[in-house]
């Protein structure tokens, strides 16, 4: 019970430190904050005037900064902002770069500079979450010039009156230093929750990996455990049962010479009932030895319930458990370093693991046949380092097979080998 809850409890902390739930947490404390600014406002409170894109054109063409109609564009803009940022934050996008990821972006953050050059700061940290690390650098610094191009074309009536009084050299540095470390700072923000959210996810591979490793060999030594039984039972018990047999034979003939009706028929009844415990304990080292399988569905459980940040579906067919130690053993690893490639490489939020038995007429009825589907980035991600040779090597050795192939999203990898190898 306490290990289930503290399983729980990684999970619920693993999902709120991901750098999506942070993002979101913080796009809507900005949302509340315009909420709060734009009711006092309209309330005829004295307030911070917006001082985005809008705001300056309109007070261009005449417009003043406590105008209700910009107040209610702006809070408009500022709802639509929160909720195409929240969008584009959530967890299954931030652990996973989304399709066309840098376009969504730069729509965030054209609405951003729009109501207020505070909100960028934002979309900077966002971008060095879901961009690699060139493409985001490249990004904050857009951010940079971008601002400072608006704020001198683009100036508000009280920046201008403060500018006027500043040398327009040291105004400008001041400005350019102030937009460097406020972007640098989101950017590295940014880059440092994408890095931990990597090798989080990358120590979850490496523990259930781990898990399901010691859930195969707790099977596999179960399995030697039988083996080493019915191998006792059969040389001890069945050679004494045997020498029953014989001593109860030999006996039989021995009474008949003096009680040949009741010696006989008695003696007759235990040499049958001997004959039939030996039969019995045949028939119990027969089974035992015809059941000497290893069940993998413990071991790819332990996997799946490892892998906090990522979903891990298992459809495992009742005839397909029924494996060979030798398959059992190079399958699970073969399906540990698909996991691994998902998760690390291909950024994926779900995986589906299937295993069935092989049908058709290229592949016999005794084959075990794997697929594992992801929705990360493809196969494009993939490279030759990245354990395959050794997969396609370890089935292979046990006369099967394996194929990766393109689907939309992610990629899918299929195995096949005997099932008794």
């Amino acid at each position: 019970m306490s290990m289930q809850l503290g399983r729980q409890l990684d999970r619920l902390l693993a999902r709120i430190a991901r750098p999506g739930v942070v993002l979101q947490v913080a796009a809507l404390t900005m949302c509340l904050l315009e909420l709060a600014a734009a009711i006092a406002g309209l309330a005829g409170f004295r307030t911070e005037p917006y001082d985005g894109a809008v705001a300056a054109l309109y007070l261009r063409l005449g417009g003043a900064s406590n105008d209700p109609v910009l107040l209610i564009v702006c809070f408009g803009l500022v709802l639509l902002f929160a909720w195409a940022y929240w969008r584009l934050a959530q967890d299954s996008q931030a652990d996973q770069a989304p399709p066309n990821a840098l376009r969504r972006i730069v729509l965030v953050d054209l609405l951003a500079i729009a109501v207020t050059p505070g909100l960028p700061f934002l979309v900077t940290a966002l971008a060095a979450v879901l961009l690699r690390a060139r493409a985001a650098f490249l990004f904050a610094l857009a951010q940079v010039v971008i601002n400072l191009l608006l704020y001198w074309l683009l100036p508000l009536a009280d920046l201008q009156q403060a500018r006027a009084e500043i040398p327009a050299w040291l105004d400008s540095l001041g400005l350019l230093m102030a937009m460097v470390a406020l972007h640098g700072m989101a950017f590295g923000l940014g880059r440092m929750s994408a890095v931990e959210a990597e090798k989080r996810r990358w120590l979850q591979v490496m523990l259930a990996e781990r898990m399901s490793a010691e859930q195969l060999q707790a099977e596999q030594m179960r399995y030697h455990e039988r083996t080493l039984m019915a191998r006792e039972l059969h040389d001890v018990v069945g050679h004494h049962l045997t020498a029953l047999n014989l001593q109860l034979q030999l006996g039989s003939a021995l009474l008949k010479r003096e009680d040949a009706a009741g010696a006989a028929a008695a003696v007759e009844r235990a040499r049958g009932s001997a004959a039939h415990l030996l039969a019995d304990v045949r028939e119990a080292v027969s089974q035992q030895r015809s059941s000497q399988r290893i069940d993998l569905s413990t071991a790819l459980q332990a996997l799946a319930e490892g892998v906090a940040s990522t979903r891990i579906e298992l459809d495992i067919a009742p005839a397909a458990r029924d494996l060979s130690p030798r398959a059992a053993h190079a399958l699970l690893r073969c399906v540990q370093e698909a996991v691994t490639n998902s998760v690390r490489h291909s950024r994926a939020s779900s995986i589906s693991i299937k295993l069935q038995l092989g049908s058709g007429p290229a592949m016999g009825d005794d084959q075990i046949l794997v697929s594992i589907d992801d929705d990360g980035l493809g196969t494009h991600a993939l490279q030759a380092g990245n354990g395959l040779q050794g997969m396609r090597e370890r089935m292979s050795e046990l006369g099967g097979g394996m194929q990766v192939q393109r689907s939309r999203p992610g990629f899918r990898i299929e195995l096949h080998c005997p099932r008794t190898a």
